[in-house]
């Protein structure tokens, strides 16, 4: 799976002018479900996002992760990180992972979130959304489970 994790005062995202999901100081996390990708992927991800260390302590150090400071997690499928941009003009989506398989993937790290005691909003899996964001830094972090978890991953659940 493939993560691109925004730390945002607030954001939402709206489909066919409605806001299907909202959240105020947090994660927005664009996911992406690679061919291949497996439950232990998911199992990476449910770990390693809520933990992650990248909002501010009391003396502006990036010390403290969504869990700590009582954040949101806004989930957004977003099957186009995917994407193969190597030859051509035009981005290949073959890599990414069949919608009847990505959307359960998308759904069950979703799920473990709100497992975990945060609060989540997802967006609508295989709609046109548009997604409303401030950065707050800005700080992005990309993640990919598979670069990160079958390579030196000694710490995915915690500091």
């Amino acid at each position: 799976m493939i993560a691109v994790l925004q730390r945002v005062s607030h954001a939402q995202v709206t489909v066919a002018g409605e806001c299907v999901g909202a959240i105020g100081p947090g994660i927005l996390a664009l996911i992406g479900a690679v061919d291949g990708d497996d439950g232990a992927d998911v199992d990476f991800m449910a770990r390693r996002i809520p933990n992650l260390r990248f909002f501010a302590d009391e003396d502006g150090r990036m010390n403290l992760s969504v869990s700590d400071i009582g954040g949101a997690i806004l989930v957004v499928s977003q099957f186009t990180l995917a994407g193969d941009t190597r030859k051509g003009r035009r981005p290949s989506f073959v890599r990414a992972l069949a919608p009847d398989l990505a959307a359960p993937m998308i759904e069950d790290l979703a799920g473990r979130f709100e497992a975990a005691g945060l609060e989540v909003a997802t967006g609508e899996f295989g709609a046109n959304m548009q997604v409303e964001l401030l950065n707050d830094g800005p700080v992005t972090l990309l993640l990919d489970s598979r670069q990160t978890r079958r390579g030196n991953d000694r710490d995915a659940g915690g500091a």
